[in-house]
């Protein structure tokens, strides 16, 4: 199966199936916590996304492709990292392959190709965000040599409301 699959940058010719890839992806993050419950408007927003991203140089937006169809999706962006060192990481927020092709190696060579495409534009460390309840991803990167760098915890305020209180 991986000789089938072509991994493209996006174009705008692409901009829409990628962008059904990315609400996917957000649709799939809300399974696993209610603090990223989709918006109403995930459509709209991730045809937005996707635009902004493709119209971005320090921005990556790569396709996997089988016989035209798309499969799978991987964005990131270079960032400047101020206090430590290497200065520049190439990092991916958004990484989605369908379902029925998982394990089969198309994840694999969407990060390949996002870690030779990061270090042409510079960029001396990879990362990935992602939510950290989803296990699938934490697998896979395990996988792949990444390790847990930073976390980010998060409460709704109106946790805090009674706290508030005098």
């Amino acid at each position: 199966m991986q000789r089938e699959i072509a991994i493209r940058e996006a174009d705008s010719g692409r901009a829409q199936a990628a962008a059904e890839l990315i609400a996917r992806l957000k649709r799939l993050n809300g399974e696993f916590d209610a603090l990223l419950s989709p918006a109403d408007d995930l459509e709209e927003q991730a045809q937005r996304y996707v635009k902004e991203a493709l119209s971005d140089k320090s921005r990556l937006v790569l396709v996997a492709e089988k016989e035209g169809r798309p499969v799978g999706v991987l964005i990131g962006e270079v960032r400047r990292r101020a206090f430590y060192k290497p200065r520049t990481e190439g990092v991916i927020s958004d990484f989605y392959v369908l379902p029925e092709f998982r394990r089969t190696g198309v994840g694999a060579r969407l990060l390949a190709e996002a870690a030779k495409r990061f270090r042409a534009l510079g960029a001396e460390l990879l990362t990935a965000e992602f939510p950290s309840q989803n296990i699938i991803a934490v697998n896979f990167y395990r996988k792949h040599g990444f390790r847990a760098l930073v976390n980010v915890y998060a409460a709704p305020l109106e946790a805090w409301a009674e706290h508030e209180k005098p």
